[in-house]
């Protein structure tokens, strides 16, 4: 997936540090984080390909069990592709969930293509799919329960936490 845009708003914090020196960080929604985490621990592979370098996506991938971690790349076709290549996972079994221009031909080489409610129109219309929520505001978990769904294990997140009796 992309990160700004997808597992944020799109939104940049810029804090000035006691040195003078401006500080970048980023908000992460934590249902997003957690669905990540639900994904690692049933073996689904997660990751990241970012045009910006970001020391919060570092820190943010790490907790949240990431993969995959490409930043600084704004040209995401060869990444994909070494990604696909180290993995050993076909493109078609592959989703990618963007937001942005850039993301397209990630979107158009993969299994499944997303695009966040926050999406450009031009992202929406080569996706396969929309998420109801936007970028850095639900759309990961949403995706993520999509696939744990798709796995057959969302049904063992909700017993795990009891929320599969409807009392």
């Amino acid at each position: 997936m992309d990160v700004d845009g997808v597992l944020t708003d799109g939104r940049l914090i810029h804090v000035p540090g006691p040195d003078g020196n401006i500080f970048e960080t980023k908000c992460f929604d934590s249902q997003d984080g957690i669905a990540l985490q639900w994904l690692h621990w049933h073996g689904i592979q997660t990751g990241v390909i970012s045009g910006r370098v970001s020391p919060a996506t570092e820190e943010r991938a790490r907790q949240v069990k990431m993969t995959y971690v490409y930043q600084g790349h704004i040209e995401k076709i060869p990444i994909l592709e070494e990604i696909q290549q180290k993995s050993g996972i076909a493109a078609e079994q592959i989703a990618y969930a963007g937001d942005d221009l850039t993301d397209v031909v990630c979107m158009r080489r993969v299994g499944f293509a997303i695009a966040t409610a926050n999406a450009r129109e031009e992202v929406k219309r080569c996706a396969h799919y929309v998420t109801a929520a936007g970028g850095g505001r639900g759309a990961v978990r949403e995706i993520c329960e999509m696939l744990l769904q798709a796995h057959g294990r969302w049904p063992e997140i909700l017993t795990k936490y009891e929320a599969d009796d409807p009392r």
